[in-house]
């Protein structure tokens, strides 16, 4: 059993104010949580950025690397004016 801790940052172009980054790293925060993954908001006060930390557990290293990919899809498909940097490490 592999566990993979992957920091998301999230570049927020169009967002203005907190209430609004809030907002979206919540939408992003609950579909995360139904891929079973722990994920805490780690961002700091600037409105434009946050940053999110994930922590899953995988089988294998391929399974670790699909579930990235499926982040990199949900982020794609649901999110797709958010510009985005997944870095990971698998323990």
């Amino acid at each position: 059993m592999l566990i993979v801790h992957a920091l998301l940052t999230l570049d927020l172009p169009y967002i203005h104010s907190l209430k609004g980054r809030r907002a979206i790293v919540s939408a992003i925060k609950e579909r995360l949580k139904h891929k079973n993954m722990a994920v805490a908001d780690v961002s700091g006060e600037y409105a434009k950025e946050a940053q999110l930390e994930l922590l899953f557990f995988a089988g294998n290293e391929n399974e670790a690397n699909n579930k990235i990919h499926n982040i990199e899809t949900l982020l794609e498909q649901k999110f797709s004016d958010i510009l985005y940097n997944i870095s990971y490490e698998i323990i």
